[in-house]
């Protein structure tokens, strides 16, 4: 299975009614973003981040394997749907190519996923900057939606 589609992770929605994942701005847990290559195969069943998971984009530049920290969780709630957003994220000096990418919670025991997001293809960077741009933070673009 290649990375096909956004999906927000089916142990996520279980761990986040078990009050495993935090979004509460700078007091919460940690939350990162890993690249991941075109022969991934990571998706909705993925359930958590774990180092040596095939098509990890490696260390280069300011990225690493590993990926970089989100910041600035935004918890917002429209309507009947909840959402949260993060800053954009950026590295700089790499040369890659990333397919998607890989949410997930650096601070609770196992780094269990949240969601993975497919870039509709292959993005690149040669000796420059890689930005993960996210959509705008509302209840029908807002990467992570719970309604």
């Amino acid at each position: 299975m290649a990375i096909t589609t956004n999906a927000i992770c089916n142990t996520f929605k279980e761990e986040i009614l078990e009050g495993v994942h935090d979004f509460t701005p700078s007091t919460g847990n940690t939350f990162k973003l890993a690249l991941y290559d075109n022969t991934a195969s990571i998706g909705a069943d993925t359930t958590s981040y774990a180092v040596g998971i095939t098509g990890q984009v490696g260390d280069t530049g300011q990225y690493v394997a590993g990926g970089g920290t989100l910041v600035n969780a935004l918890v917002s709630v429209n309507g009947t749907t909840a959402f949260v957003d993060f800053d954009d994220l950026s590295f700089t000096g790499v040369t890659l190519t990333a397919r998607g990418a890989l949410i997930y919670n650096d601070t609770a025991t196992g780094d269990p996923s949240v969601a993975v997001l497919d870039f509709g293809g292959d993005k690149t960077a040669t000796a420059g900057t890689f930005t993960i741009q996210f959509p705008d933070a509302n209840d029908t673009q807002a990467i992570i939606r719970i309604s």
